[in-house]
């Protein structure tokens, strides 16, 4: 059974940082994409960040460049989202989620998430003083 589960979420102060993870099982890390998504309250859920396939590959957000940083460690069936000078505005569900596309081997988009086919169930961050 394929899984995508994330942790790390939580309670941190603006300007803080958390780190993410999101551990895959039952699939190959290494033939999918990952992307991150986050929903905050009445808000549609919006890209983060992604990382192709082959790991050659990073987008993000233009609000979380220079901010934000995702990496795969594939050996431990695992992405990280380190995240940095986080902002109130960050506060949301963030959620992992895989794509086989086999464009996704060498990049990697986030638009709707439509090319996502996994999805974990969420880890709350709440950026807050």
């Amino acid at each position: 059974q394929l899984q995508v589960v994330e942790s790390g979420g939580g309670l941190v102060q603006p300007g803080g940082s958390l780190r993410l993870s999101c551990a895959v099982s039952g699939f190959t890390l290494d033939r999918y994409a990952i992307g991150w998504f986050r929903q905050a309250p009445g808000k549609e859920r919006e890209g983060v960040s992604c990382i192709s396939s082959n790991g050659g590959r990073t987008n993000y957000a233009d609000s979380e460049k220079g901010r934000f940083t995702i990496s795969r460690d594939n050996d431990k069936n695992t992405v990280y989202l380190q995240m940095n000078s986080l902002k109130p505005e960050d506060s949301a569900v963030y959620y992992c989620t895989a794509s086989g596309a086999p464009t996704f081997q060498t990049n990697c988009l986030m638009g709707r998430g439509t090319l996502y086919d996994y999805w974990g169930q969420g880890a709350q961050v709440t950026v807050s003083s």
